[in-house]
Parts: structure tokens; sequence; C-alpha cells
């Protein structure tokens, strides 16, 4: 009656291992590049691992990688929401998917995706403070060049997540419109 061979004996360790796996967000997401932020991540998971579970250094641990994916997942969303504000709903997920494969599409391009990307963090809100930019979305600004759209995204940004001078607050009348 007991046999080895059944193929959904080990579903539940794969689950565990690919969300192990897992650099960015959402399970079986294979879009992650191997960029310093990955690293970052796959370096606090492995250190995490060798802990102990019920130790306080586990627990920290693991609460700062469920912030920093929390966080990307944050970023990403916002990035959709402006891409499909923009006409892009089909096409938001394939824009924003980046892989070990990607490339830039036109290197002439790398200059102006660099500014552009730099323009986003120093003028929008549109990445939290403490956020290091992330090679990611250099991809991403890349495709938005060779689409012609770079500039109107960069726009959108700048209404729907304005820069705020640090330490001012916003209360809900005063929000930007949600996409």
């Amino acid at each position: 009656l007991c046999s080895n061979n059944n193929p959904y004996a080990s579903f539940g360790a794969t689950l565990a291992r690919d969300e192990e796996q897992n650099l960015w967000s959402t399970p079986h997401d294979v879009t992650h590049t191997e960029a310093d932020d990955d690293r970052v991540l796959y370096n606090m998971i492995v250190v995490r691992n060798q802990l102990d579970k019920d130790s306080e250094e586990w627990q920290k641990l693991n609460y700062d990688i469920y912030t920093l994916r929390q966080t990307r997942k944050e970023v990403r969303s916002r990035w959709k929401h402006i891409l499909e504000d923009l006409g892009f709903q089909k096409e938001a997920d394939s824009l924003l998917s980046v892989t070990k494969l990607s490339i830039i599409s036109d290197s002439q391009n790398m200059g102006k995706a660099r500014d552009i990307l730099l323009k986003l963090s120093e003028e929008t809100n549109i990445f939290p403070t403490s956020w290091e930019l992330s090679e990611r979305y250099l991809f991403v600004v890349d495709r938005l060049i060779a689409l012609d759209a770079a500039d109107e995204f960069f726009k959108m940004a700048s209404v729907v997540y304005p820069k705020r001078a640090s330490g001012e607050r916003v209360d809900d009348s005063q929000k930007a419109p949600q996409c």
C-alpha cells in the first residue's frame, strides 16, 4: 500500500523549496535577475536557513526578508498601475517581466534609461525612500523608451506618486488619485 512512487508525496516540500528560491514577491516567480538586490535577499535567506528557527536572529531575518519582498511587491504594483493607466493593460505584466535573458533593446537608450530611472527615484515616490535602484527597472524603462512611452510614464508617476518633503504628512484628502 505504501509506495515511494507517489507523485504528490513531495508536493509540500517542492512548494517550500520554490518559495525559498523566489527572490521577488510571487511564488514561482522565475523573472528575478542576478542583480545586487537579488544577491542581498538570497544571502539573507541563506543565513536565516542556517539559524535555529526559535532564535531571535532567525525571527529578525525572517521579518526582514518578508518586509523586503513586500516592498518589492508594492513597487511592482505601482509600476503596473501606471502602465495600465497608460493603456498597457494587457502588456503590463510582460513589460515588468525581467529575466536573466533580458537585454537592453538599444545600447544607445542605456544612458537615457538610467537618467529616467534616476529622475523617477529623485522626483517621485514610486520607490520607497530607502530603496536602492533595481537593475530590473532599468530594463523596464528601456522597454518604455522603445515604445515611446517613457516620458508619459514619468509624467504619470509624478502625478500619482509625487515627491514630498521629508517629514511632510499627507492626509487622505491630499493624496494623489489612485490608479
